[in-house]
């Protein structure tokens, strides 16, 4: 294995090294040799020699089909059911190699079939030797309440005695569903472990049987072959029966659920059974976004579909999931409706690939994106967007401001939006099947921002196209999924607009404990004053942060506004009013009136 070692080991001065030393012997044929190498190293080191090279005959050796990979996988299955003591079932060696194939794309097959194989039995092995899930989660959660009780013990104010009498009624109700789920976990296991002590007879008789044929003791061989082993087969039969039984805590057949669990935590993708809440998800999917992204539906469809066509396997294998470009005005959402998105599939909506290509616009900054080519500075380093793609092969990728960047960057986009793949400075081929592709632009925006509701949408369109086209190459246009228009944002999305924003601003309140209560009056107020449609949502945040915010924070400073009260916020003439209330309702409510 790994032959090129043979070249240069034990070279010194005058000295001779290896390969030297076994050529007059694989020339007279008195050894037999079969070495094992890569095509590079191959390339590298043995070519160089070329007597050593014209004494082996070089076979190439293939990547096996994945037909191949699960012939190999079920020759290798005993061997690995009898190490991990758990059984895998056929399903899962089909999984493995499809799933490896598929999603996997820096490894080879079989190797990388036979460790998902290997991980998924070994992760199975240690879930039945080690406590279930669900019954650490509760052992842990006693644990820390326990030790919140004994720091809450101390305190001697009303809002720590009441949070102690909750807490110990909680406590009670955990440690009851602890102790009854231990009990249960405790005698699945014991049967398990008498169906391994069974297994470990039987491979110890057909062992026995073995020898025993080979030694020609044909008494002791009718014995085993005939009384021990079909009795051992029989009970192992019936211990086994229980193993999968609804409700039970201890599994021990690998399915292809393991397994696609194995590839999503390697890769970050998906790919495991949805479970029932992240179906419900993915169906109200356009909801959950319009809590952010106003007045945008168009958009938010397109986008949730591509979403869910992945989810459901129906995309197709050798593209990303979709491509977009955003076209609309300033302000409008296009780039938080990315942002929406990335919180949406991954909780955090800095999870995501973000490039703004104002700092692609000379020719030589394509290198940045994937990597500076051999002999330049920084070839080690690798790209921005490869690097992050490899990494994380699941993610949103926002090319922002898309026709500020130079053209040879949409270059480097063509086999991306079109098969999925880009090759980095390095030679390495990374995939963008997993990814999902938007940019956004505001080429056209004129056309957009004066698009009343009574205008032809469909002439509207014709010329952002006419636009579009005029900047971007046929060939490029083409590979995008979908061209989506943004439309202005109209005064009656301004009011959503600023309930989102006032959300915002009560999350960043919660520690203090002070909650806002704006009227309706107050509202509009600000939606009017902070309404122009030539420059979207923005100027509304500015027109938050001077009338709201300001003095929200002028009055916190003051003590005229203290934690735990709440705000009643109105409009007047040409300024918000403040008054506060306390939170308790014996309290005194005190009034200060303030320009804003």
């Amino acid at each position: 294995d790994e032959m090129h070692t043979l070249v240069g080991a034990g070279k010194t001065d005058g000295a001779m090294d290896a390969s030297n030393l076994l050529k007059p012997a694989l020339a007279r044929g008195e050894l037999h040799c079969v070495g094992a190498t890569t095509l590079d190293e191959y390339r590298k080191y043995i070519e160089k020699d070329a007597a050593l090279a014209r004494r082996f005959q070089p076979v190439f050796i293939d990547e096996p089909t994945v037909e191949d990979t699960i012939s190999i996988l079920r020759g290798l299955k005993e061997k690995y059911e009898q190490h991990h003591k758990v059984r895998i079932s056929d399903s899962a060696l089909v999984s493995a190699a499809a799933l490896g194939n598929r999603y996997i794309t820096d490894r080879f097959l079989p190797d990388k079939a036979i460790d998902l194989v290997d991980e998924a039995a070994s992760r199975l092995r240690m879930q039945v030797d080690s406590k279930p899930e669900a019954l650490d989660e509760i052992d842990r959660r006693i644990m820390q309440l326990k030790i919140e009780r004994e720091a809450l013990k101390v305190e001697k104010d009303e809002a720590s005695k009441e949070r102690l009498s909750r807490l110990e009624k909680e406590l009670a109700g955990l440690e009851e569903e602890s102790a009854a789920l231990t009990a249960k976990w405790q005698a699945e296991k014991a049967k398990l472990g008498e169906a391994a002590d069974l297994k470990k007879d039987l491979d110890a008789a057909r062992n026995e049987l073995a020898i025993a044929q080979r030694k020609g003791e044909f008494q002791r061989a009718g014995e085993l072959a005939y009384g021990t082993i079909p009795e051992l087969e029989k009970k192992l039969k019936e211990a086994e029966a229980h193993d999968g039984e609804k409700g039970s805590m201890v599994e021990e057949t690998v399915t292809p659920d393991h397994v696609a669990h194995v590839v999503s935590r390697w890769t970050g993708i998906p790919v495991d059974k949805m479970l029932e809440g992240e179906r419900e998800k993915l169906l109200r999917m356009e909801d959950e976004i319009a809590k952010r992204v106003v007045g945008q539906g168009e958009a938010v469809q397109a986008v949730s579909k591509a979403v869910r066509r992945a989810r459901a396997g129906l995309q197709d294998p050798n593209r990303p999931i979709g491509s977009f470009m955003f076209l609309g005005p300033t302000g409008v959402g296009k780039t938080e409706l990315t942002k929406a998105l990335a919180n949406f599939l991954f909780d955090d909506e800095t999870a995501m690939v973000r490039l703004d290509m104002s700092e692609f616009m000379e020719k030589h900054s394509v290198a940045r994106l994937i990597g500076a080519p051999p002999g330049y500075v920084g070839y080690e380093e690798g790209g921005v967007l490869t690097e992050a793609v490899r990494r994380r092969p699941y993610q949103v990728i926002l090319f922002d401001e898309i026709e500020k960047a130079h053209p040879d960057v949409f270059n480097v986009l063509l086999q991306v939006l079109d098969d999925g793949r880009l090759t980095d400075g390095q030679g390495r081929t990374v995939d963008f099947r997993n990814t999902l592709i938007i940019m956004t632009s505001n080429l056209g925006a004129e056309y957009l921002v004066n698009l009343g509701e009574n205008d032809d949408v469909d002439k509207v369109r014709d010329e952002v196209m006419a636009v579009v086209r005029a900047s971007f190459r046929p060939e490029f246009l083409n590979r995008v999924d979908e061209v989506i228009l943004f439309h202005r944002l109209r005064r009656q999305d301004m009011g959503l607009i600023v309930e989102i924003q006032l959300k915002r601003l009560e999350k960043l309140l919660a520690d203090r404990k002070i909650t806002l209560d704006l009227d309706e009056t107050a509202i509009n107020w600000l939606a009017d004053k902070g309404y122009d449609p030539a420059y979207g949502a923005r100027p509304l945040k500015r027109v938050m942060q001077k009338e709201l915010q300001d003095p929200l924070a002028e009055k916190i400073l003051l003590g005229e506004i203290r934690d735990g009260s709440t705000v009643v916020i109105t409009a007047g003439s040409d300024r918000l009013n403040f008054r506060t209330r306390a939170g308790t309702a014996q309290a005194e409510e005190t009034e200060t009136e303030e320009a804003a």
